[in-house]
C-alpha cells in the first residue's frame, strides 16, 4: 500500500490582503481567505494566524477575523485543535477548472428528451416586453385597471389576513374564488359547472402546459389550428406530442379533415376567436368537433383566452357548454381582463379528471399566491370585475374603431382590414412572404410593432394558402392617440 507523503506547512502570510472599509468587512475577508486557500497547491497544509494577530496585521476588529473564521469553518474550509492552531489544507488540484477548460476537456453529458424537445425553444428577445406598444398582440387595455381599487382590496386583505391564508393552501385554488368563477360562467358565459371543477392557475398558459402533462405521453398526436398559438404549440410539444396542423378558413378550425385523424389524443382551439386569425368556429363545426372527439375517445383543451371581448351581442357560449361527455378541458384566464402580470387562471375540468390534475398541480407549484387569489375573489365578489369587464369592453370597441377608421384612408385600398367583431387583434392576408417581410421589416425599422403571420404557421403542416404570409395587429393596448401616432410612422415607413 503506497503512503501518501506528509503535507508541506506554510504559514498565511496577511501581506496582499486589502479590505474596502465599511460594511461588510468579515465577509471580504472570508473571500480573501478563501482565495488563498483554494489557490494553494494540495502539497501544502496552511497554518492561518489566530484572530487575535490577523486583526492586528490588517488593523480590524478581532470580531471581523472571528466571524471570517467561523464562515470559514462552517463550509470546511479550515480545522482547528485546542492549543495547535487553525490549519487549512491547500485546495488548488481540487478547484473545478474554468468553464471554457472544463467544457473542451470534458465528455459531452447525454442529454434527457426532454432537453432535446426543449432545443428548438431557445430563450428569445421577446417583443412583447416592456410598457405597451401600438399593435401588440396579448395586450388588453391595462392602462385602465383600477389600481386604486385593487390597492385597497389587497391592504384589507393584509391588515386582516386569516393565518389558514398564510399557509399552504389547497391546491385546487381558493375556494371562494372558484365558486365566484363557477357563478360568474354560468351567468355570463352559459357554461354550468361546479366549483369542484375549477383549479386555479398561474395563467393560462400554465393551464395549457398542465392539460399536456397530464394527458399526453410522447409520440400523441394533437391535432391543433394552423395557424396556431405558437406558446400552446410550443408546451403540446414539449412533453413529445407529434402536433397535427389543421387549416381555417372563415368558419374557423376545417372539421372535415379530422376524419383523416382519428389517431389524436387531443385537439387544441381557440373557438370563440381564433389566436392569430380572429375568426370564430361555427356552431355546426363545434358540433362535429365535439361528436369527432367523442367517437374517437380524444380530449379538447378550449382555450377561450379572450372570450369576454364581443362587440356585437353578447359573448358567444364557449365550446365546454355543448360538451355531454366530458370532452373538453376549458382554459379561463384573467390576464386580458385584469392585466397580463397577474399571472392568474383557471381551468374547468370534466370530473374525473380533477384529482389527478389538483396532484399535478400541487407538485409543481401547488398553488398560486394566496393574497392574489383572495383579493381577485374580493374583486369578483364586489361586482368590480363585471363592470371592468363592461369598461374594457367600450375601451377596446374604441381603440378598434381608432384602427380601423384610421387605417382605411392611408392603406385600405391596397391592405383592407376585415371587420372585427370580437378579441383584441385582427389579422389581414397578404400576396406574399416577401411582401410580409417588406412590411414587417420597415415597421419594426420605424418603432411600430407588427406581427407576420407566418410565425404562427407550424412549419411542414396543412395550411390555407391564403394564411401563409399576412399581418396581426393588435389594437387593444393603447389609447386612440397612440394608435393614430403609429399610423402616421407606418405611413411614412411604408411610401
Amino acid at each position: 500500500m503506497k503512503i501518501a507523503p506528509p503535507l508541506l506547512l506554510m504559514n498565511l502570510d496577511p501581506a496582499g490582503i486589502t479590505l474596502d472599509g465599511g460594511n461588510g468587512l468579515a465577509k471580504q475577508l472570508y473571500l480573501a481567505l478563501r482565495q488563498r486557500i483554494l489557490a494553494t497547491p494540495g502539497t501544502y497544509r496552511i497554518k492561518l494566524p489566530t484572530s487575535r494577530n490577523l486583526a492586528l496585521a490588517l488593523q480590524v476588529s478581532r470580531n471581523t477575523v472571528v466571524r471570517a473564521y467561523e464562515q470559514l469553518y462552517a463550509e470546511g474550509y479550515i480545522s482547528s485543535r485546542v492549543g495547535d492552531g487553525t490549519y487549512a489544507d491547500g485546495l488548488a488540484a481540487a478547484v473545478v477548472a474554468e468553464p471554457d477548460a472544463q467544457a473542451a476537456a470534458a465528455p459531452a453529458m447525454r442529454q434527457s428528451a426532454m432537453q432535446g424537445r426543449l432545443s428548438g425553444y431557445e430563450t428569445r428577445r421577446r417583443m412583447s416586453a416592456g410598457p405597451a406598444r401600438a399593435f401588440r398582440l396579448g395586450i388588453p387595455a391595462y392602462d385602465l385597471f383600477p389600481n386604486q381599487i385593487w390597492g385597497r382590496l389587497q391592504s384589507q386583505f393584509w391588515r386582516r389576513a386569516p393565518l389558514a391564508e398564510m399557509g399552504y393552501g389547497d391546491a385546487a385554488g381558493n375556494l371562494r374564488l372558484r365558486e365566484l368563477i363557477a357563478a360568474y360562467l354560468r351567468q355570463a358565459r352559459g357554461l354550468a359547472c361546479e366549483p369542484s371543477q375549477i383549479v386555479i392557475t398561474a395563467g393560462a398558459q400554465h393551464g395549457i402546459a398542465l392539460c399536456a402533462q397530464l394527458l399526453l405521453d410522447a409520440g400523441d398526436k394533437v391535432a391543433i389550428e394552423n395557424p396556431c398559438y405558437p406558446a400552446a404549440a410550443a408546451a403540446l410539444a414539449v412533453v413529445g406530442a407529434q402536433l397535427v396542423g389543421i387549416a381555417l378558413d372563415q368558419d374557423g378550425m376545417d372539421t372535415s379533415q379530422l376524419a383523416q385523424h382519428a389517431d389524436c389524443r387531443m385537439a387544441y382551439v381557440t373557438p370563440s376567436h381564433q389566436y392569430p386569425l380572429g375568426v370564430t368556429l361555427s356552431l355546426a363545426r363545434r358540433l362535429e368537433l365535439l361528436a369527432w372527439a367523442e367517437r374517437h375517445n380524444t380530449w379538447v383543451v378550449e382555450d377561450d383566452y379572450d372570450g369576454e371581448y364581443r362587440y356585437d351581442g353578447t359573448p358567444l357560449a364557449p365550446l365546454a357548454a355543448l360538451d355531454r361527455s366530458g370532452r373538453v378541458l376549458y382554459v379561463g384566464t384573467f390576464s386580458k381582463i385584469a392585466f397580463p402580470g397577474l399571472r392568474l387562471g383557471y381551468l374547468v375540468l370534466p370530473p374525473k379528471l380533477v384529482p389527478a390534475l389538483t396532484a399535478l398541480h400541487a407538485m409543481g407549484d401547488r398553488h398560486p399566491p394566496a393574497a392574489d387569489q383572495a383579493v381577485m375573489a374580493e374583486f369578483i365578489a364586489a361586482g368590480h370585475f363585471q363592470r371592468h369587464i363592461r369598461r374594457m369592453r367600450r375601451a377596446s370597441r374604441a381603440r378598434r374603431d381608432a384602427l380601423l377608421e384610421g387605417w382605411a384612408p392611408l392603406f385600405g385600398q391596397q391592405l383592407p382590414l376585415p371587420k372585427v367583431a370580437a378579441g383584441l387583434h385582427l389579422s389581414l392576408p397578404l400576396a406574399s412572404a416577401g411582401q410580409e417581410a417588406d412590411l414587417v421589416a420597415k415597421a419594426i425599422a420605424a418603432g411600430v410593432e407588427l406581427n407576420p403571420m407566418s410565425r404562427f404557421c407550424l412549419p411542414g403542416q396543412a395550411v390555407n394558402p391564403q394564411h401563409r404570409a399576412g399581418l396581426a395587429l393588435g389594437f387593444a393596448g393603447v389609447d386612440e392617440v397612440a394608435i393614430g401616432r403609429a399610423l402616421l410612422s407606418l405611413q411614412q415607413a411604408w411610401t
